[in-house]
């Protein structure tokens, strides 16, 4: 009977996303020309003066790709409305990417953790499109229960620990924890979470949201019927998780240890206030984009450590950018098989088609000729130095949010750049991996083979 259901989801699916990457790309402009005009109203501004059409749509593209990049401080530049604006946006982002992605990896594959899982939780009594509905029902639950959860959080602590008013408290555990839940940084404060540094109370429930949204509705939900049974994840989970857990470990221990007696960023701090916010700091390149130490002040190495983790990203069908961990966890595990002379690439207890290793190749190379040709456009437009414009171009392209103090300063052509590597980091992704799986074909024949010198 599940795969009764599977097939009549995949069906329906196939029905309602003939052209997924229209569908992807078009919801997404739509909503950025939506916020743009919106922001470019007087009354999004503080000052009641529209702050442009280029800042409002750098502002909100970073807002609808859940990037957190900003050209304006957002605590100071926007008003209310505005500020309601830059959630709204955010949380259709989040929600938008998260459930197209959800929905794209159960149309190619029947086995991406979401599998008979989520068709047996969905009492069908059709075959076409209930299933699709509950689906997108679980997931817009999950996201506004862990939102909800963390904007509590939040809002008793900056009430009872920083004396804010209640609702002036509420307000800001709302919109932090939308921000944080869909990975995308923007704060009201005007250098971000620094003055919490310290503070684990703000930090860690604020982390732990950015790693929950960043792994993706698929692998949640999957760990949380079979959190007890690893033998059972599927690929996806145990790829997922695997390398999430040793990029989060690697990158605390690398931040930690380059920073640990840098005096603009860990050296003031405590002890376990330096481990406390080396561990935030490994987390935010998931691509959250908040930062409680000085991203400036820190060091030319810790910068380097950071562009390789926000260029890996964090889960498929999650609201991380990146290539995603998937992709980087596979091709590992593909190099892996390679070293060893095995010519079949094994996870677990399941076989790597090969299909998705070459999914998984071109995502990575596409997106690393996308951050070297868009770094070299940006260095031709602006004086800054290459480890500073490398890092503002995988921050935008991996949908992170973190500077180095250069975005505020840039000039309009640099900015658009920005804005388009924004546009293509959010959507590039899942339309070029629901394209390449559904373009797959079965060749009726085989050429002749040779093996030409590699290396």
């Amino acid at each position: 009977m599940t795969a009764v259901r599977l097939v009549g989801v995949r069906q329906g699916l196939l029905e309602r996303f003939r052209h997924p990457a229209q569908v992807i790309v078009g919801g997404f402009a739509v909503a950025v020309l939506a916020g743009t005009g919106l922001l470019a109203l007087p009354a999004a501004s503080e000052s009641g003066q529209s702050a442009g059409v280029l800042t409002a749509l750098f502002t909100a593209t970073s807002a609808v790709c859940v990037t957190g990049l900003v050209v304006v401080d957002t605590g100071t530049q926007w008003s209310l409305f505005g500020e309601l604006v830059i959630v709204g946006l955010i949380q259709a982002g989040g929600l938008g990417i998260m459930t197209l992605a959800t929905l794209f990896a159960l149309l190619v594959s029947g086995r991406l953790g979401l599998r008979a899982r989520l068709l047996v939780q969905a009492e069908t009594k059709t075959l076409q499109g209930v299933g699709v509905r509950r689906v997108i029902r679980n997931i817009v639950i999950f996201s506004l229960g862990c939102e909800a959860v963390l904007a509590v959080a939040l809002a008793l602590r900056f009430a009872l620990a920083y004396g804010e008013p209640v609702g002036r408290a509420a307000y800001l555990g709302v919109f932090h924890a939308v921000s944080a839940f869909n990975n995308a940084g923007f704060g009201l404060w005007p250098d971000s979470l620094v003055r919490f540094a310290a503070d684990p109370w703000v930090c860690l429930p604020i982390a732990l949201a950015v790693i929950i949204g960043g792994l993706g509705f698929p692998v949640i939900f999957e760990l949380v019927r079979s959190w007890r049974r690893p033998r059972a994840w599927s690929v996806l989970t145990r790829v997922t998780v695997g390398t999430t857990v040793v990029l989060l470990a690697a990158g605390t221990l690398v931040l930690t240890a380059a920073e640990w007696d840098n005096p603009g960023t860990l050296g003031p701090l405590s002890g376990p206030a330096k481990v406390l916010a080396g561990f935030f700091t490994a987390v935010m390149p998931r691509t959250a984009g908040f930062n409680s130490i000085d991203i400036v002040a820190m060091r030319s190495e810790s910068w380097l450590a950071t562009d390789i983790l926000m260029f890996i990203g964090g889960g498929s069908a999650g609201t991380a950018g990146g290539i995603k961990v998937t992709t980087f966890g596979l091709l590992a595990f593909v190099m892996w098989a390679e070293l060893r002379g095995e010519d079949r690439v094994n996870i677990g207890h399941r076989r790597l088609p090969g299909p998705v290793q070459r999914q998984a190749l071109t995502i990575a190379l596409l997106g690393v000729g996308l951050v070297a040709v868009s770094t070299f456009a940006l260095l031709a437009m602006v004086p800054h130095t290459l480890d500073k414009v490398l890092f503002e171009v995988i921050s935008a392209f991996a949908t992170v949010g973190l500077s180095t103090g250069i975005t505020a300063d840039l000039p309009p052509a640099a900015r658009l750049l920005l804005v388009a590597l924004m546009f293509i980091g959010r959507v590039g992704p899942v339309t070029v991996f629901s394209a390449l799986a559904l373009r797959e074909r079965t060749r009726r024949y085989e050429l002749p083979e040779e093996r030409p010198i590699v290396g």
